[in-house]
């Protein structure tokens, strides 16, 4: 079995009096040797709760320091551990919990309620971190540090938002987190003198991975606030005290829309990097008037996630692109006959590497059809590749349509409709038509303050820059986007008129 360093013992070990994390609403801060020193009390209390050797240990929580020191003491007792929706409702969360079977649920004290709910059918003990958890971690004794961690082991799971129907459990390893700290140490080129803000959900990969444990590995500053609020952020970025940043495409929508936005000076962050869904031309446009460039990625629960990253300084000239693939995957472009295509051609993205999930927890089905024989993960995503070796995620798989025999993605058509002035973002689906078989329906969120347009109007702005056939038939305005934790939009839980 291959293993790797204990990273947090290593780190505490190396600069144990440098500032690990600090939550910004609280003021709690911790070293990397404080951190550590917690991280194995609470190592003491999972064992005497039998959280060993795979045994599940459910969470529930907004962002904050105790999360990761969950995480990290899991590391040194072998426990899996589970992070839990907690926007989800309970008849959402009881089937997962119900199938993690945890020994132990933590929580804070706006969740308490549900939890204790999930903990009593579960039978697991509930340890509320605004209530008894300062207590018991007081009361306990360190543990002995584990000195490696087996690569290939389960540290904890992510149950994907999905876009399409039921959430999966997505095996991550500590070896998926060791490859994606080189993945994207070597794009942001990370430093151990970095900060970036912890402000993305905990039960994504984005808010674990995205850049705080990274960060924590290269022994970082990661800032906390329990959630994304433009106001603090912006406070932040006009404070210059973050160096790196990751957010998603709704975030530097939100960001741009802030009325500070104009008068802040963004060049005090040094990276800036979006994933998780597609980032519209005008967000690139409106945060590089700033000086602000923008690197558009992506990635995926199933990787890790860093896959691809794009170069800041061409990121401008390739807009829409997600870059190349990052050191430590490998990409490739199939067609429908398992064949790959030639450049510049469409193909469904297929990934490897040492940062692909092994599969997904308790389905082994769900695992076939996603991974092959040969370990290649079928992302269902659809792109191309140019002549320089960039990629373009052009649309999903499942929602590509085809209209008068043509193929159309929507991602495409999405993106001019975002150009428009009062469009601020649309989300296209394919539906059934007598003479083309299928043709676009938009659903159109406008920006604040903005008349809405005549649906001929925006069909004219398409045709003006799409081929015809590509302009949606049907025009929707809706006040809000259902959507995953990482900002994609839930088409399929769009209401059609």
């Amino acid at each position: 079995m291959k293993h790797m360093t204990n990273l947090l013992a290593r780190r505490a070990e190396l600069t144990p009096n440098r500032p690990a994390m600090t939550e910004l609403v609280g003021g709690q801060s911790r070293t990397y040797g404080a951190l550590h020193d917690r991280v194995l009390r609470l190592a003491t209390i999972l064992t005497e709760q039998g959280a060993v050797d795979g045994a599940r240990v459910a969470v529930l929580c907004r962002n904050r320091i105790a999360f990761f020191e969950v995480l990290f003491a899991a590391a040194n007792t072998g426990a899996i551990v589970t992070p839990l929706n907690w926007r989800a409702p309970l008849p959402e969360l009881s089937p997962l919990v119900g199938q993690a079977s945890p020994v132990l649920v933590f929580c804070g004290a706006e969740d308490a309620a549900v939890a204790s709910i999930l903990a009593g059918s579960s039978e697991a003990k509930l340890i509320d971190f605004d209530h008894n958890y300062e207590e018991l971690l007081e009361q306990a004794s360190p543990a002995l540090a584990r000195r490696h961690w087996a690569f290939d082991d389960i540290w904890y799971l992510l149950y994907t938002s999905g876009t399409t129907g039921q959430p999966k459990a997505v095996i991550q390893t500590y070896g998926m987190a060791h490859v994606n700290a080189v993945n994207l140490g070597q794009a942001i080129d990370l430093q151990s003198n970095d900060v970036t803000l912890n402000f993305l959900p905990l039960f994504h990969t984005a808010g674990i991975n995205l850049h705080t444990l990274p960060t924590l590995f290269a022994g970082g500053h990661v800032l906390i606030l329990p959630g994304f609020e433009a106001d603090p952020v912006i406070d932040l970025l006009a404070q210059g005290r973050i160096s790196t940043f990751f957010g998603v495409p709704a975030i530097y929508q939100a960001l741009s829309l802030h009325p500070e936005f104009g008068k802040v000076a963004l060049d005090k962050v040094r990276h800036w990097g979006c994933g998780g869904a597609p980032l519209a031309d005008t967000l690139v446009h409106a945060f590089a008037r700033r000086g602000a460039k923008v690197a558009n990625g992506m990635g995926m629960t199933e990787t890790g996630p860093t896959v691809f990253l794009a170069d800041p300084e061409t990121a401008s000239q390739k807009i829409g692109s997600v870059g190349k693939p990052q050191i430590l995957c490998e990409a490739r472009l199939i067609d429908a006959d398992g064949n790959d295509v030639a450049t510049g051609e469409t193909g469904e993205l297929w990934l490897s590497g040492p940062g692909i999930t092994p599969g997904y927890w308790g389905d082994p089905e769900a695992t076939a059809g996603a991974i092959t024989p040969s370990g290649w993960l079928k992302t269902g995503d659809l792109a191309r590749r140019d002549d320089d070796g960039c990629y373009y995620i052009v649309g999903r798989l499942k929602e590509m349509f085809i209209s008068g025999a043509e193929n159309v993605y929507p991602a495409e058509v999405e993106n001019v409709l975002a150009l428009h002035p009062a469009v601020l973002e649309a989300a296209v689906v394919g539906v059934t038509d007598a003479r083309w078989g299928e043709v676009g329906h938009a659903f159109i969120l406008l920006r604040p303050d903005q008349n809405a347009p005549e649906a001929s109007d925006l069909q004219a702005w398409c045709r003006a820059r799409l081929a015809a056939f590509k302009a949606p038939k049907y025009i929707t305005l809706v006040d809000e986007f259902p959507r995953t934790p990482a900002g994609k939009i839930q088409k399929h839980l769009i209401l059609r008129p």
